[in-house]
């Protein structure tokens, strides 16, 4: 497997400091409309976010347009082309969700187990209450998903965690930053690993939210953004390898949002030692599928003498 992209047209400063510029931008951009603006308090937690969301979106069109201005003129690209190089495409879109959202799901496996066996002594515990085999518990599993699904979309939280971070993070940090990265001549597996750092620096803030809402000393705030931070540069590291072998920004959306839903993987249970098996069984099989899973050839027609900044042409 080749490392490196090709040599890049964009300086290596220019790079990075463009990638820091967006990198702080989007967390600034979310205090503007208090500290900068000047805007009253907002009147309740969901006005708070509905403010933060647009804040969001704003980062994200500035930083797009950043690095257009920086990669337009370099590699004399067409506009059309540039939705390519943001991974913006709807061709092979089955792909980059089915296959990223499968193998994603080994990393859970030991979560889904444990989410299993619980539905599973639920039911039990239900037949037991001397209700027969239990048909009205299974007939009520439709009602209960749909009920689930209008209380999640009602949830300004919900909008949160699996339609505006995912989309808003995964523009800015990979469809923005891996290009400016790659075509400044950083390696492949230099962009896998530097453009998760800025990805983390962007959850700094979380500290001292964490710190002066919830009163807790400096010492318990450091370590839970600690363990959030190494949790991010895990999955920045993985979504930046996802968008450079797919080339499609879907990908790492897609696993974006499952990640959020299922949280930090359940590693064991108490009494329940399968889970664990379970969790070692999924990581193995994870490690085994990554690169099978995500070839370039599974979502480009062709990756041989093709237009490309991200490399997976050079992919074997």
């Amino acid at each position: 497997m080749e490392e490196d992209a090709g040599e890049g047209s964009v300086t290596k400063s220019v790079a990075m400091m463009a990638c820091t510029a967006m990198a702080l931008f989007y967390v600034a951009i979310l205090y503007s409309p208090t500290w900068i603006l000047r805007l009253p308090p907002p009147s309740s937690f969901k006005q708070f976010m509905i403010r933060r969301f647009i804040c969001a979106a704003i980062s994200s069109l500035v930083s797009m347009l950043l690095s257009a201005l920086i990669l337009l003129p370099m590699r004399s690209w067409e506009v059309s082309h540039l939705f390519g190089v943001y991974g913006i495409r709807i061709d092979h879109i089955w792909q980059a969700m089915v296959f990223p959202l499968s193998l994603t799901s080994l990393m859970y496996a030991g979560s889904l187990l444990l989410k299993s066996l619980l539905i599973v002594s639920s039911w039990k515990q239900y037949k037991n209450q001397g209700r027969g085999i239990a048909i009205d518990y299974v007939k009520n599993v439709p009602q209960n998903i749909l009920n689930w699904v209008f209380s999640t979309a009602s949830s300004i939280l919900a909008w949160r965690n699996y339609v505006v971070a995912p989309f808003t993070e995964e523009l800015v940090f990979r469809a923005c930053m891996i290009p400016l990265l790659l075509c400044g001549g950083f390696k492949i597996y230099s962009v896998i690993f530097l453009c998760p750092i800025f990805f983390s620096l962007a959850h700094l803030n979380h500290l001292l939210e964490f710190y002066s809402k919830h009163n807790h000393s400096l010492l318990k705030a450091f370590m839970v953004a600690g363990l959030q931070l190494g949790y991010t540069v895990i999955f920045g590291s993985y979504a930046s390898l996802l968008f450079i072998r797919t080339g499609h920004i879907v990908a790492p959306i897609v696993a974006h949002i499952f990640c959020n839903f299922m949280g930090l993987p359940v590693l064991f249970a108490r009494g329940k030692g399968m889970v664990s098996v379970a969790f070692v069984a999924g990581m193995v099989g994870f490690l085994w599928l990554l690169f099978p899973v995500t070839d370039p050839a599974l979502y480009n027609d062709r990756t041989d003498n093709c237009r490309c900044w991200h490399g997976y042409c050079t992919w074997t």
